[in-house]
């Protein structure tokens, strides 16, 4: 397996690096760093926001060899280090994006200063489920999840509320490359990270949406009750009307509940 390559968007102002702390962010399988555009421009002021693509998602290459979640959690580190060389940062990430946080906390929790894991867990869906769709979508592209994502991604409502802010994330995946998507569900389908979760000692958040059938508040529970197993803090936060994209379907509440965590529990 060779450690997959993942390229970086700037989501705050312009302005010289190192200033303020540093957030990186991380998305759900099939979307891209628009995910977090909404909850980013609330929290810039405050923070640099570095969000980061998947593997053939958004500005990411693509890849022609698996690769496991701890791979993906040491292509972030790198990706930080061709930034900010050693800096220590603030993570949030979503699904996908929550797994490769609970693998930095596990194995690169030195340079963390907080953990957000969001509608996300230490195992997630079945090996099964996820080897299933990632042949279909190797076979068929990942036009043919359109329909289902939009079912599981947003709670009721949302997108005849938010038509933009979906269609664009809907879009993420239609134009998201069939075979990086393949490998993010093989990823998937062997990643079980919950009898490491005791190791984590950065201060974690754990975001829950209420809608969410992928990650429901139950996994977010065993995934705080696990961190606090080894002594290590984790809170959970609920939030009602929210399926499996948070940050994008409450970027208000989401932006305000990780400023409050990360002041107050960051290290």
């Amino acid at each position: 397996m060779a450690k997959p390559t993942v390229k970086a968007v700037l989501l705050s102002p312009q302005r010289e690096l190192g200033a303020k702390p540093l957030l990186v962010v991380g998305p759900s399988l099939g979307t891209s760093t628009i995910l977090w555009t909404e909850t980013a421009a609330l929290l810039g002021d405050d923070y640099d926001v570095i969000g980061w693509d998947l593997p053939g998602h958004g500005i990411s290459p693509t890849t022609t060899e698996g690769f496991d979640i701890a791979e993906l959690a040491d292509a972030v580190v790198d990706l930080v280090d061709s930034v900010s060389p050693g800096v220590s940062f603030h993570y949030a990430g979503v699904s996908l994006g929550g797994a490769t946080g609970l693998q930095l906390g596990i194995k690169h929790g030195d340079r963390l200063r907080s953990l957000s894991v969001q509608c996300s867990g230490a195992k997630l869906g079945t090996p099964e489920g996820w080897l299933e769709r990632a042949e279909t979508v190797r076979k068929l592209g990942t036009p043919v999840m359109i329909q289902g994502s939009a079912g599981r991604w947003f709670g009721a409502g949302f997108m005849d509320r938010q038509p933009e802010i979906s269609s664009r994330l809907l879009h993420a995946l239609r134009d998201a490359d069939r075979f990086g998507y393949s490998f993010c569900c093989e990823a998937l389908a062997e990643f079980d990270v919950r009898e490491q979760l005791g190791s984590i000692t950065v201060p974690t958040q754990v975001i829950a949406g209420v809608e969410d059938s992928v990650a429901p508040p139950s996994l977010a529970e065993e995934t705080a009750a696990g961190i606090r197993s080894g002594g290590g803090l984790a809170v959970v936060e609920t939030l009602d009307g929210v399926a499996h994209l948070a940050p994008a379907e409450a970027p208000a509440v989401v932006a305000e509940l990780m400023r409050t965590f990360m002041k107050e529990n960051g290290r």
